[in-house]
């Protein structure tokens, strides 16, 4: 379960180039395996990552409308690439470019979730650090209730100013 009387820092670990940080969920989003770089990273030991929620992890500094993003992406059955900021057991955060991919089962149904992580860089960290600003300032005028809605339609607005679908977008930083 997420702590949350951790405190955000501005402690950041910066990945290795050669990193990969790699976690399996259920289908709900419960962490099943996790590999030692995770473990790493996120400060936290393997049996308290086991059976969580993976947002464990998670940074207010993430806007809420990206993670929809990304289950609504995965939960049908699509892949999807994103710039994640991820909080640290001790408060720190570190900067990912992860790649989400539904396992499926044998009768085509998804069992889960695989997420390799490497690390970004900091160019399109740079130029993703504003975007999520403006997404989380949205998100948090808008109230609780419309929030999701609210950073959307930046995300989207932006998306129409540079006529880009939301992967051009990503992979162009």
């Amino acid at each position: 379960m997420k702590d949350k009387n951790i405190v955000p820092t501005q402690r950041e670990r910066v990945m290795r180039e050669n990193d990969f940080i790699v976690s399996k969920t259920d289908p709900k989003g419960i962490i099943t395996y996790c590999n030692p770089i995770f473990i790493e990273f996120s400060g936290y030991t393997e049996e308290e990552l086991l059976g969580t929620q993976h947002n464990i992890v998670r940074h207010p500094d993430m806007p809420r409308a990206a993670f929809k993003l990304v289950w609504d992406t995965i939960q049908s059955g699509k892949e999807v690439f994103a710039y994640v900021k991820n909080m640290c057991k001790d408060g720190g955060y570190y900067w990912v470019f992860t790649h989400v991919t539904p396992d499926f089962g044998p009768s085509g149904n998804i069992v889960g979730y695989t997420s390799v992580r490497r690390c970004p860089s900091r160019q399109a960290v740079e130029k993703v650090i504003p975007v999520y600003q403006q997404m989380v300032a949205a998100e948090k005028a808008a109230g609780a209730r419309d929030a999701i809605g609210a950073g959307t339609q930046v995300l989207v607005g932006l998306l129409t100013k540079t006529g880009m679908s939301y992967d051009e977008l990503v992979f162009s930083l």
